[in-house]
């Protein structure tokens, strides 16, 4: 390993402690090694503004990181046990190349800072995939919700069947779900993008850094103002990205099991993509949804990482070291859930229906709501219109079409308004193409 950051003479390594205070903080920071190379620019670019690196110097180091990122892509700078963390391979880049040009560029920082921001600068983008994904969800949705709008199908609840339904309901449920979901990630990007670089341990230093500037740099809205409550924001921040990813991945898993159960030969309701099952080793004659159930599962991973740091995170001010553990949670809850999400779009393209069976399994009780409805709104006492609804001759001569064309309270079958839910998804596409 080359020398420690904090190592000073006299102070000798214990190996074993060494290798678990470092964990596998080196495979974690791969994630964010090109984000604390750009906010690396950027400290260097405040220094210069100090006058304690030089143009000339500055130059340098920009440069040279310019040339680790392009290396660190290409594969040819390997981040590994070579080094404790990405923070100190970076350093040792740059002194490597630069020689006492480099050894300045920790002036002011401290490695709270420089994980928190490239951090953020990670959970920016992260949430902006999850927007990104969830509108396009949402897009298929509504495109199927408008040509499928009438398809009838059997309405749940308690697994039984309740009420004629429609596939333009199924649809837009989803629709408005994951604009909601994107409406939830864009919101807390916009919360938590601020800037938390020059607070360096958590009590800033004394000399007069433009925060704002490097907020500026780093394309950040604002500047996390007090150094200490950068550090309280460590945990805080992740738990509230991972929640605004969890609301896509719930969504996931309830669309999921809704899957699992119609692809199933007892409901025989739709034929999923082929490229979304997979072969049995032993049983010839089956074909299973481990992409979906494997979807209904990802939601476990992004709560177990929100559970993870919110236990980290019960501690007193300032930095401790147990925050380092934060690090994996947001990594691999991120990692699952946008892996999950990310398949979503093409399954729902490439669904097939059978619009056969599923109108098949319509029994005329599924009506009886519609007759007490009909009786109430002709005058009838809601209360005995609904014990005469229960009787079965009332339910006879009627079709789901008309039924489903007589639902005509806003967003009923009759009544779906997508044009509404279709402007809230332009509006928040359009604030998405902003942030690009």
């Amino acid at each position: 390993m080359t020398a420690l950051l904090w190592q000073k003479p006299g102070v000798s390594v214990d190996g074993e402690i060494q290798a678990f205070l470092a964990g596998d903080d080196v495979l974690l920071d791969r994630e964010l090694m090109r984000y604390d190379i750009r906010a690396s620019k950027s400290q260097a670019q405040s220094l210069q503004e100090l006058g304690i690196l030089t143009d000339h110097e500055l130059a340098d180091i920009d440069a040279a990181l310019t040339d680790l990122d392009a290396a660190y892509v290409a594969g040819e700078f390997i981040l590994d046990a070579r080094y404790e963390d990405m923070h100190s391979a970076i350093e040792s880049y740059l002194t490597e190349r630069l020689g006492d040009t480099g050894r300045k560029i920790h002036t002011g920082r401290s490695r709270n800072d420089q994980v928190l921001v490239a951090s953020r600068l990670w959970l920016r983008d992260r949430l902006q995939q999850t927007a990104r994904i969830a509108i396009e969800i949402a897009e298929v949705a509504l495109r199927r919700a408008e040509s499928e709008a009438m398809q009838p199908i059997a309405g749940f609840t308690h697994l039984q069947r309740a009420m004629v339904s429609s596939l333009g309901m199924w649809w837009g449920a989803w629709a408005e779900g994951f604009i909601d979901n994107t409406q939830r990630a864009l919101d807390t990007l916009q919360w938590i993008n601020s800037n938390p670089l020059g607070s360096a341990s958590g009590y800033g230093v004394n000399v007069r850094f433009d925060r704002d500037a490097a907020s500026e740099r780093l394309g950040f809205n604002r500047t996390q103002l007090i150094a200490t409550y950068a550090q309280l924001s460590r945990g805080k921040f992740e738990l509230a990205a991972l929640d605004a990813l969890g609301a896509s991945v719930l969504d996931l898993r309830r669309l999921a099991w809704d899957l699992s159960l119609f692809a199933s030969h007892e409901y025989g309701y739709v034929k999923l993509p082929a490229q979304y099952t997979t072969g049995s080793s032993l049983m010839p004659n089956k074909r299973n949804p481990d992409v979906i159930e494997l979807m209904r599962a990802s939601y476990a991973a992004v709560a177990a990482a929100r559970v993870e740091i919110e236990q980290t995170v019960s501690l007193p001010s300032g930095y401790h070291r147990d925050l380092q553990f934060t690090k994996g949670s947001i990594i691999h809850g991120f990692g699952r859930g946008l892996g999950a999400l990310a398949l979503v779009p093409d399954l729902l393209r490439n669904l097939e229906w059978n619009g056969e069976r599923m109108v098949e399994v319509l029994d005329d009780g599924l009506y009886a709501t519609d007759v007490a409805m009909e009786m109430a709104a002709a005058g009838t006492p809601f209360r005995d219109a609904y014990k005469a609804a229960a009787d079965p001759s009332t339910w006879s001569g009627r079709t789901p079409e008309a039924s489903l064309s007589a639902r005509v309270s806003p967003g009923g079958a009759g009544n779906l308004q997508l044009e509404t839910l279709q402007a809230r998804l332009d509006n928040l596409a359009e604030q998405l193409a902003r942030l690009d």
